[in-house]
Parts: C-alpha cells; structure tokens; sequence
C-alpha cells in the first residue's frame, strides 16, 4: 500500500508508538484484532485447550447465576400479580389475569416486531440455527432481550415454560464468551454446546440431563471431544443453582422408598401409547396454528401475541373456577404450574381437575406458542405428561370401585404419583423427542432407579409412535416453517429415516425465480448481475403463482423469442407437496430425468413454497451415512 519502506528503528519512540497505535486499529477494523487486553493475555499464557477449559468455568458460573436470576424474577413477578389479583374482588381478579397476559402479549409482540425478531419461541430452535448456520454466533443484545420478554409473558400468566428461553441465553452468554476469546471459528461454534447445557443444568438442576440433551438435540451423537468442557459448565451451573434455589430439582419428586417391581407398572404401556398420540397432536396443533397467525393477516404480527395472552387468560379463569367446583382453589393454567403438577404426585388432586386442567393447559400453551410468545415447551410438556398420568392412575383406581372385575390397582399415593412421573417421562419423549434424557430426567427427579423399566417402556412406546406420526422433531418442524434449513439436519440416521423425511426439511426456501412477461435475454442479464446461474428455473406470472420451469439453456437459445412464458407454453408442469417424503421425490424426478422440481402449497397448487433439486437429495442422502 505504501510506495516507500520506511524502517521502524530510523523514526523516534513517539513515531513508533503511533504506526503501531495506527496498525492496531487498523487491524481492529477489519476484525483481526480487538482491544481485548484480558483475552490477549490469556492467550499469551495459556494454550488453546486451558483457555477453553477456563471459560467453560467462566460460563457455567454466568449461565448458572443468569438461570436463576430468571426462574426468580418470573416466579416474584408471578406471585406479585397473584396476590394483587387476589386481594380485589371478582371483578378485579378477571380483570387482572386477563389484562396481565394480554399486555405481556402485546409487549412482546412490539419488542419481536421491531427489535428482537429472535425472542419469539422457545429460543431452542434459533440456538440451532446460529450452531449450524451462523459459527455458533448469537448476539448479546438477543440474549437481553429473551431474558426481559421472558420475565414479561411467563412472569405476567402466559402458559409457557422457562427453560428453553434459558437455553437460549445461556447459549447468548458462551457465544459472546467464544467471540471475546477466541479467533478460531470452530472454538467460538463449541462454546455454543457448552452453553446450551450449562442452561438446562441450572434450570431443571438436572445435570445429567443437561448432558444428553445437547447430546440428543444440538449434536446428535455422543462425542467425548465435546463433553469435557460440557461437564466443567454443568457442574458449575447446577452447583449455583443448587447454592441459591436448593438442592432438590424444579420438580420435588423425591421417594421415600423404591419401587418394587409390580403388576401396576403395566400401566407405562397404556400411557405410552396415550403419550404418544396426545404429544402428536400436541405438535401438530401447535405448527397447525402458528401457520394459521402467520398466513392468516387477520391481525398485524406484533398484536397476535397479545391475542394469545388474551386467549390464556379466559382458559386460565375457566381453569380457575372449573377446578374450585372440584375444592381446588387454584389451577395451575396460569404460568408454568408446578404446584399443581406436585399437587398430582402427592395424590391431591381427583380425576375431574385432572382433566380440566390437562384439557386447558393443552389449549393455553398452543395458543400461547402459536401465537408467538415468547417461552418454552419443556415446562409443559411435563404438566401435561403429569396430568396425563394422574388420570389414568387415579382413573383406574377409582374405576375398580364401579367395575369390580377389573384387577385391583393400588389407591396409595405412592402408586398414583409413579403414574405422574411415567407420563411425564412419556410425553417429553413423545414431544421433545429426546428418550434417553426423558429417562434421565425422571431418575435425577425421583433420586432412585425403581421406576426404570415402565420408564424404559413408556418412554420408548411414546417416542416411537409420535415419531412415525410426526417424523420431523417439533424444533426442527419450527424451523423448516420459517423457511431455516439446518446445513447439518441432526437426528436422522438410516435408511428408514431418509425415506420417511419430508422434502421440507432439505428443499431450498429462497428461490431466485424468472418472470413469465419476461424477455430471454433481460432474465439471462438479470441472473448474470445476481451471480445465480443455475440449471432451471421457476417461472411466476405476474400475481406470482407458478406456471412452468424454463432451463438456462432455453433460455441462451431462445433467439428472437419475446417472452419466457412462449417458451414454457403447453408445458406439463410437475410438482410435489412439502410433506412428500425425499425417498418418493427422487424416484418421481429420477422416472421423469428431472433435476429439480418446485415445491408447492398443498392447499394452494400454484403457490410455490420450495424448489428441490437432486443436488439437494444426494447432500442429505450423504450427511445421513456420514
């Protein structure tokens, strides 16, 4: 850059410090060097694997503390509303717990719409993107505002869950830890894992847990390379937590004695199979209605959050009093509702508030996630699965009474509350699908091993049916209707799970398209300008619905052809449905010598939602025998 060399040790000190002043922000700009005087001294002191270790200590300790800073605020922001709403009259009760959710409703939604589009959801989903898409990078701003929106709509009654949106920023924690550390992309991606279970340690103080998650959700195998410093942040997250909130986990569910194995615990089966069915259509009511907010401009995006607090208000007042009728004075609809689901293990609650409270809770929480609130799924999913259990246990027990030649199954509370812990191992598996941590989470709850077999067999029963319902996982299946498609699909291996994955999960979203009222050559200098030459093209007419595929060579031999949409004229247009599974796909574009295929609206043929090509196939098909 310089036409003269001009030696260092011919200019004075001043001189000196100031080329060097000017090069280190130099090279600041361009992103090589950042005025990190910590981190510049960490490297000149310890190697790569010491700093990154260190850090894991860094990030479990601020992960830890950031947990518990959240499950306090949500649970005094809670209880503050709860007491002010109690101590009006009925008029004000209702009127507090449906205007709070609705005003943290439409908080949330001002704050997604105009400067955290990433605080909607549970946050797991989009802590999977920035792993695979983005180097393991989250901003921090993101991280603050999850924690503030979370606060908000979990803290004001919104039925959602606190530990996805810890995950996520805790994940927002290590990626700024990674980014200030570490120059190598690969390390600043692993902190991100790191994070990720430092969050769920603290927030369920289940270590173990923690551990298989990310295992089973993020990384999909079981690599020692990554557990080292996985270990270190878990073990310092879950001791914080420990510290401040108490030894025992989220959920007390601690047995004064083990299970002996017994006939009742034949009980997993059915419960498995009713896990399984009612997790499926858990998910699928949740995408089904979360496409209705997005399609559907019935409302601006930032007012349906606050339509869905609505919504949870008047199911949480009806919970409310539906379950009073029963002498129960408080349902648990509103917020997360762990007391309730204690209230099923100890045995407290009869089989009519079972019920309510399972039916409500199961509408609160699709509406409240469809909608676009901001909180997770796994609180949830555990209340329903608790809910799920308490009635069949309870339901049996007092069905003997009435049927006299069913077989007598056991009334004690004991009994009743091993029935809540098998539906909630049951229907996270079904839901989250994730078996092994669904097995581990119920052991690290109940600090015993008796309840392992049903456990096993539930569990195993309930995944496996929502999984050949549903094969898409439901934060995969989030992702994919955002149109994010992972560059690493996790949680599919083998032959049967290549054929049975929809097309949706690999297509590509964003489609550089021609126009049919378009000249051959003003679309061959257009596609020149945007560097998109590909094989073919999507033809849209002018209100963009499909109408053909024209090839690049069509168009290069086009000649005096005025239009592409003359070129495309009597052509039998072939296309496929996003749910088509990638094993048919290929053999229909393989029998027709295509190489690619548009992607369209199963309601809406000329609505074009993907384009799939065999280039697209053959990645996955390669990804899936790595």
């Amino acid at each position: 850059m310089w036409d003269t060399v001009i030696s260092l040790s011919s200019l004075s000190s001043l001189a000196r410090r100031r080329i060097v002043c000017y090069g280190r922000r130099v090279r600041a700009i361009n992103g090589d060097v950042k005025n990190k005087p910590l981190a510049d001294w960490m490297r000149r002191r310890m190697n790569d694997g010491q700093r990154f270790l260190v850090l894991c200590l860094l990030a479990g300790l601020l992960c830890g503390l950031t947990a518990v800073a959240f499950h306090l605020s949500i649970h005094h922001l809670f209880e503050w509303l709860w007491r002010q709403a109690e101590s009006r009259g009925t008029l004000g009760f209702c009127a507090i717990l449906l205007a709070a959710p609705t005003l943290a409703g439409l908080l949330v939604g001002l704050a997604v719409q105009w400067f955290a589009p990433d605080a909607a959801g549970s946050g797991i989903p989009q802590t999977k993107a920035a792993y695979y898409n983005r180097g393991g990078k989250i901003s921090g701003r993101v991280g603050v505002w999850r924690f503030v929106l979370g606060v908000l709509y979990v803290g004001m009654g919104n039925s959602l869950g606190r530990e996805g949106p810890t995950v996520h920023l805790s994940a927002a924690i290590c990626s700024r830890i990674g980014r200030w550390a570490f120059r190598d992309p690969a390390r600043v991606q692993a902190m991100l894992p790191v994070g990720m279970a430092a969050g769920i340690a603290a927030a369920f103080n289940a270590p173990l847990s923690a551990l298989t998650f990310v295992f089973e959700e993020l990384l999909d195998n079981f690599s020692m390379k990554a557990l080292g410093g996985m270990v270190i942040a878990v073990v310092v997250a879950a001791a914080v937590s420990r510290t401040i909130l108490g030894e025992d986990p989220v959920i007390t569910a601690h047995m004064a004695e083990d299970y002996k194995t017994s006939a009742w615990m034949l009980v997993a089966l059915p419960l498995g199979l009713a896990a399984g069915l009612i997790g499926h259509g858990f998910v699928k009511s949740t995408l089904s209605l979360r496409a209705w907010f997005q399609n559907r401009k019935i409302l601006p995006a930032w007012l349906a959050p606050a339509a869905g607090g609505l919504s949870c208000g008047v199911l949480g007042l009806a919970g409310f009093y539906l379950t009073g009728l029963f002498g129960q004075p408080r349902g648990s609809v509103f917020s997360i509702g762990y007391d309730s689901l204690e209230a099923a293990f100890e045995n407290q609650l009869v089989v009519g508030v079972l019920g309510v409270l399972l039916v409500l809770k199961f509408a609160a929480v699709v509406v409240n996630y469809a909608s676009g609130g901001s909180g997770g799924l796994f609180s949830p999913t555990l209340f329903l699965g608790g809910m799920l259990g308490g009635l069949i246990g309870v339901g049996l027990a007092d069905l003997q009474h009435l049927v006299h030649w069913i077989p007598a199954f056991p009334t004690d509370t004991k009994v009743i509350g091993g029935c809540v812990l098998l539906g909630m191992g049951a229907m996270f598996a079904a839901v989250v699908r994730c078996p092994f941590t669904s097995l581990i989470i119920i052991f690290e709850m109940t600090g015993n091993y008796s309840l392992i077999l049903p456990l096993m067999a539930g569990n195993v029963l309930a995944w496996q049916i929502a999984r050949h319902l549903q094969p898409v996982s439901i934060y995969n299946a989030l992702l994919v209707q955002d149109g994010v498609t992972l560059r690493k699909l996790p949680g599919y291996r083998g032959a049967q799970d290549y054929r049975r994955l929809p097309v949706q999960t690999i297509m590509t979203h964003e489609v550089f398209s021609l126009r049919a009222g378009e000249a051959p050559a003003a679309a061959l200098k257009r596609i020149a300008a945007a560097d998109q030459r590909f094989r073919a093209y999507p033809v849209l007419e002018d209100n963009g619905r499909l109408c053909g595929v024209v090839g690049h060579q069509q168009l290069e031999t086009a000649g005096e052809v005025p239009q592409i949409g003359e070129i495309i004229r009597g052509q039998q247009l072939l296309t496929i449905r996003p749910d088509c599974p990638i094993r048919e796909a290929a053999n229909c574009m393989i029998e027709r010598n295509l190489q690619q295929i548009a992607v369209v609206d199963p309601a809406d043929p000329g609505k074009m939602t993907g384009w799939l090509t065999l280039n697209d196939i053959a990645r996955q098909q390669n990804a899936v025998e790595v």
